[in-house]
């Protein structure tokens, strides 16, 4: 690494991102569609201000893996969950696996390679939850019926992705037996990660309540980013991913007393991380790979709007709500946003995509994001007509 340039690269990467962000925010979309166009702005693949060295940058979006990851599994709650029971911790796992097997036969028609059709199904079966979340708190329905159906599908979806990331190292060509190689990464993940937790679950919340009695908050915060980072490159160093240790050590945190200040002082830190965690994905966007994937893009936001929609729409109606409260929540699942990003990042990573398909991936959401705010943020009164029309 050309460790002079990072500076100057963060800075710009930085500024670009506030640059994104404000006209995104200005033209009331969601500010991380800002922050991604962006870091295309000050790509080395477009005209203007580059970035000079887009791989040091890896670290910095790792680290916005990492707190994104935790941030949630600190707010995951169990509470919540169960008000939406049956929506929730049944429908949403059959409608992540109908969206997966639709995907995968579409790719069949399609011919793409197994492995493929997989993580594809599996980038666009979850939405962004930072995205939901601020269109239902722009709507003002946070805790209207289908706000808490689609708070407990998102749940659902994020516990989903930590998974389906576990999951995603057996799908390579190479991995021999798959079911030898899945029952080594159980094994190994049971006989390590189960001791260390088990006793981190009787320490941890201990000691953040110890810490938060100081009332030194600067204290309160390092203990949290050393147990967030910590246990991620622990997971890593057993094979396993850093969303999976972060979002452990953010359900751990979750059973402290002082989790509500600890997420208070650590989401301005996570959102800056985040923030270039997305303009560096902007840094990989490559035009010359998005003119090729035009069919797959097309194929994946019609999968995303139109076939999530009917599929999430099926599930939320067979748990026996009303129609206009399942057209919007299936509403709001139809983009798809970072959870896809780690998804797609892992799968090029293991070897199952491609640069091109990952682009493919990156256009899509941003498409869907965009679509989303303009049926979902502020859904027009025809669509809500037609959204609680039963016979539909």
């Amino acid at each position: 690494m050309d460790q002079p340039h990072v500076l100057p690269d963060l800075g710009l990467l930085l500024l670009a991102a506030l640059g994104g962000g404000t006209v995104a925010y200005l033209l009331r979309q969601p500010l991380i569609v800002g922050y991604i166009l962006g870091g295309v702005l000050v790509s080395p693949f477009t005209p203007g201000p580059q970035v000079s060295n887009p791989q040091a940058f890896e670290t910095f979006a790792d680290i916005g893996v990492v707190l994104l990851m935790f941030s949630i599994g600190a707010e995951f709650s169990l509470e919540e969950l169960l008000t939406v029971r049956k929506v929730a911790i049944l429908g949403a796992p059959a409608g992540i696996i109908l969206i997966i097997l639709t995907a995968f036969l579409v790719g069949w028609i399609l011919g793409w390679p197994i492995p493929q059709r997989l993580v594809v199904g599996a980038t666009i079966s979850v939405c962004s939850s930072m995205v939901l979340l601020k269109f239902l708190q722009d709507r003002g329905e946070v805790s209207s019926p289908h706000g808490r159906i689609l708070i407990g599908i998102s749940l659902v979806e994020d516990l989903a992705v930590v998974i389906m990331i576990v999951l995603m190292p057996i799908l390579k060509p190479t991995a021999g037996s798959q079911a030898g190689v899945l029952l080594q990464a159980l094994l190994k993940g049971g006989l390590i990660l189960g001791p260390f937790f088990l006793l981190a679950r009787q320490v941890v919340p201990r000691l953040l309540d110890r810490v938060g009695k100081t009332g030194n908050v600067e204290l309160l915060v390092l203990v949290m980013i050393v147990l967030a980072i910590g246990t991620a490159v622990l997971t890593a160093a057993e094979g396993l991913s850093i969303a999976v240790g972060a979002f452990l050590a953010g359900v751990l945190v979750n059973e402290s007393k002082s989790s509500h200040d600890i997420l208070t002082r650590v989401l301005a830190i996570r959102d800056i991380f985040v923030a270039v965690f997305f303009a560096s994905i902007g840094l990989l966007v490559q035009p010359r790979y998005l003119a090729s994937q035009i069919p797959t893009i097309l194929v994946l936001v019609f999968l995303v709007v139109v076939g999530n929609f009917w599929i999430w729409r099926g599930v939320v109606r067979a748990a026996r709500y009303e129609p206009g409260t399942a057209g919007l929540a299936a509403l709001g699942l139809t983009q798809i946003g970072e959870f896809s990003y780690v998804l797609a990042g892992a799968g090029l990573k293991e070897g199952l995509i491609g640069a091109p398909v990952q682009q493919g991936i990156l256009a899509t959401s941003l498409i869907t994001i965009v679509v989303n705010a303009l049926l979902f943020r502020h859904t027009p009164k025809w669509l809500n007509h037609i959204l609680a029309d039963p016979r539909r």
